[in-house]
């Protein structure tokens, strides 16, 4: 790690160029990272609850659980919102962002879904590293 600390950000570019071109494979991890597009919608807390568990809050206030998809797919968590239109409404003032959404996390691969949980719209989703057997603690006292 303290080769690392010697690069800095305008030595980004000589920093990739060493880690690709002693690298096979790792092409489509740095595209994962570097190509999701940055958006604050809908906003999101993660939270830390200890060094293998975490718990990511998304605040979707207006949409309905029928509306809303969440799924892993090669290494990646996406939660999706797809808001049905109601045409018999007529608003005077609409503040509330209830706009179609797909959002992308990336997962590492010893990270797992625990749980799923949506409630007066909030939808929490509690993720867990796989910790192997032989990494685990054991008391022996």
């Amino acid at each position: 790690m303290n080769s690392l600390a010697r690069y800095h950000a305008h030595d980004i570019n000589a920093l990739m160029e060493k880690i690709t071109k002693h690298s096979i494979g790792v092409d489509d991890y740095f595209d994962r990272i570097l190509n999701n597009p940055a958006t604050n919608y809908p906003p999101y807390n993660l939270i830390s609850v200890n060094n293998i568990e975490s718990i990511l809050e998304i605040a979707l206030a207006g949409f309905k659980r029928e509306e809303l998809d969440v799924f892993t797919e090669y290494g990646k968590l996406y939660v999706k919102g797809q808001k049905v239109e109601q045409e018999d409404k007529t608003f005077i003032h609409k503040g509330l962002a209830q706009r179609n959404f797909e959002r992308v996390w990336t997962l590492s691969d010893d990270t797992e879904i625990q749980e799923v949980t949506f409630e007066d719209g909030l939808l929490v989703i509690r993720l867990g590293k796989v910790v192997p057997e032989h990494h685990a603690r054991r008391d022996y006292l």
